[in-house]
């Protein structure tokens, strides 16, 4: 079956952004050695010429993925991740009510790129910092957890201040709300009532909303990802498309991709 397009959110002289799928890594990687397909060659040809990535996202996670058309925009770019300018927005589904808003500081050490349950055994803690707003609850009348005879779900908005590895994942498991669908920090009972459940077998964080200075003009420049296929359908099942954020929510002019 001939591979889909990527999904090009915005196009210049400077930049690409388009919107990545749940389970493509964004380069060649040794997080997994059998996979062949990575966005950055896929919009290489695509786009018929080179393109450089500035960010990344981790392979089960989707949304606005930017790269840069050549060298020194690229670098231009890259600077402005590594001051910290550039601004994350993510929405996740996670598991119980967490608080309506907050801020997570929880030190974080890098991992092991074979082993994601594993921290490298040099690394020390760094300072990271995710900023997080609960947008919707449900409460479902399933008894997921045996401890419990119902299921707390939460719609969250999360605005990391730091570029970690896993950095919301492992945040959110740090405050006992795992991502659903997290099959390396999060819970597995709850991972499965959504397969069964929604029909939903993925990560649900997706990053909805990039926002940097144009590399060309310095003027502000906000890229953004409107949900779309099983995360949309998982917000669908549970009532919270009125709660979605402006960017996030889908454009009825233009039609869904199914990203899984």
């Amino acid at each position: 079956m001939e591979t889909p397009p990527l999904k090009i959110l915005y196009q210049d002289d400077y930049l690409v952004a388009i919107h990545k799928p749940t389970g493509l890594l964004v380069h060649r990687s040794p997080v997994d050695r059998r996979e062949t397909r990575f966005a950055m060659a896929m919009l290489r040809d695509q786009l018929g010429r080179w393109v450089y990535p500035v960010h990344r996202l981790d392979k089960p996670t989707s949304g606005v993925l930017l790269f840069a058309l050549d060298a020194e925009t690229a670098k231009h770019v890259g600077s402005q991740f590594e001051q910290q300018s550039v601004r994350k927005r993510y929405l996740a589904i996670v598991r119980g009510h967490p608080p309506l808003g907050g801020i997570i500081r929880h030190a974080i050490a890098d991992i092991d790129d074979l082993n994601s349950r594993r921290k490298r055994p040099d690394a020390e803690p760094q300072p990271a910092l995710t900023l997080y707003h609960r947008l919707a609850t449900r409460e479902l009348p399933v008894s997921v957890d045996k401890r419990y005879s119902t299921s707390r779900y939460a719609l969250m908005d999360l605005a990391p201040r730091s570029g970690r590895r896993h950095q919301l994942r492992r945040h959110l498991k740090h405050i006992s709300h795992p991502i659903i669908g997290d099959t390396t920090y999060g819970k597995g009972p709850h991972n499965r009532f959504f397969k069964e459940q929604f029909g939903v077998d993925r990560l649900l964080l997706a990053a909805y909303q990039l926002s940097l200075s144009h590399p060309g003009t310095g003027a502000p420049l906000i890229l953004q990802a409107p949900l779309e296929g099983r995360f949309l359908d998982a917000v669908t099942a549970l009532d919270w498309l009125p709660e979605l954020p402006s960017a996030a929510r889908p454009d009825p002019a233009n039609p869904a991709l199914d990203l899984t």
